[in-house]
């Protein structure tokens, strides 16, 4: 049974939405759930989104681009804030993830 759940994962799609908070949008995407945060990326930039020195924002976790749409918990119509984020590069600690969210959007939670 464990092995036909698995195998009707690669076909489950979920129809998730990206903010853009600095243009005040709202983008459908549709994912699966072995899609990383990079494909996600890739998904926006195919729509003409830029997400260079952007990070993804869930229920005001700071998200990275190597997790996948299952190790970030996303379901079907879950909403992902992206903002620019001042941080450059520098590599992220797993305690100081949620003091980086900008304090305009601490409060910010999927519609779920």
């Amino acid at each position: 049974m464990e092995g036909l759940r698995r195998g009707l994962s690669r076909w489950k799609r979920y129809h998730i939405k990206v903010h853009l908070a600095d243009e005040a949008l709202l983008l459908p995407l549709t994912v699966r759930p072995r899609d990383t945060l990079s494909d996600l990326r890739a998904q926006l930039v195919g729509q003409g989104v830029s997400s260079w020195k952007r990070a993804f924002y869930y229920n005001a976790r700071r998200l990275d681009d190597h997790q996948t749409v299952r190790d970030a918990r996303l379901q079907d119509g879950s909403v992902l804030l992206l903002v620019a984020w001042a941080g450059g590069d520098r590599a992220m600690t797993e305690g100081t993830q949620e003091s980086l969210l900008p304090s305009r959007f601490c409060c910010f939670q999927s519609h779920l």
